[in-house]
């Protein structure tokens, strides 16, 4: 291993704007020892917000809730942005002080992302979604590494727990649209120490995930979508419920009738604005939120 990427992991975290960012990896991430290019982060005027593009090194940031109320639980937060981008506040960092709020530790995970050859990688998406085919085959390449690095982001949640205030047996992840593929995918593949304990997937993208069975241990998941989703996911969010439900497992759904797809934290005036207390709801519900319960799927 290189000495300077060495040193780097041992310290493992440097500050931006007050806030604690994590590496995921001590060394280049594997299947991507290659990817040289640098992240960024622009205003999109297509979706009209902040996003991130061209993550070659997968980060956690973490957002602490004050010591005098955190709780132990934890949450591991997917942005979406169809595997080229990150909407990084209104499916990210908004939705982690939220959860500050509710005294969760929570945690942005930046996942691998197709490599954007402009500086607009939305309206280059949108340009190359037309060519489906393209567009699949770049993303069936960068998914499992991206599954990857959500499966990472639990494991190290869990492994520095007590540095954290968290309990490790209170682990969870939620994730939008191709972050909702991410978090599915962890839901699907987590074993030991990767293996969540609460799931959260929000108008999930699940085509890659069709052919998976449902783990002996699945978690308990809460899954939100819309009806008039335009890209047409609303079924990919019933499929998953039925599979939860058919494998008698722990399942809740909220399907509203409007609110198209990735509303996230942004307010419509719907009522699928109020979809983040519903999963306080849940999250309450499942003892989440009193300090010291263990959760028992």
């Amino acid at each position: 291993m290189n000495i300077k990427i060495t040193i780097f992991f041992c310290l493992y975290t440097f500050l931006v704007n007050g806030q604690k960012v994590i590496p995921l990896y001590p060394d280049k991430p594997p299947g991507s020892e290659n990817w040289t290019w640098q992240e960024k982060e622009i205003f999109s005027e297509i979706w009209q917000t902040q996003i991130v593009y061209n993550v070659a090194v997968p980060t956690l940031t973490a957002y602490l809730p004050p010591a005098a109320t955190a709780n132990g639980t934890a949450v591991v937060i997917c942005p979406g942005g169809g595997f080229h981008a990150l909407s990084i506040n209104s499916e990210g960092i908004d939705v982690a002080k939220w959860l500050n709020t509710k005294g969760v530790a929570a945690f942005v995970l930046k996942y691998r992302l197709v490599k954007s050859e402009t500086n607009d990688p939305v309206a280059e998406m949108t340009a190359k979604m037309k060519d489906e085919t393209k567009f699949d085959a770049d993303n069936s390449q960068l998914i499992p590494l991206a599954i990857s690095d959500g499966l990472e982001a639990i494991k190290y949640v869990r492994k520095y727990a007590s540095e954290y205030g968290v309990n490790p047996e209170r682990v969870g992840i939620i994730g939008f649209s191709a972050g909702g593929t991410v978090t599915a995918g962890v839901t699907f593949e987590g074993r030991g120490e990767s293996r969540p304990d609460f799931v959260a997937p929000v108008y999930a993208y699940l085509t890659p995930l069709a052919n998976k069975m449902v783990p002996d241990n699945a978690p308990p998941m809460f899954i939100v979508a819309a009806t008039d989703d335009q890209l047409g996911l609303a079924p990919h969010s019933t499929s998953l419920y039925d599979k939860w439900l058919e494998a008698k497992k722990p399942v809740e759904l909220h399907m509203y009738a409007t609110g198209g797809h990735g509303f996230g934290m942004r307010k419509q005036n719907l009522p699928s604005d109020s979809w983040i207390d519903r999963f306080g709801d849940w999250l309450e519900g499942q003892g989440l939120f009193c300090p010291r319960i263990r959760i028992t799927p």
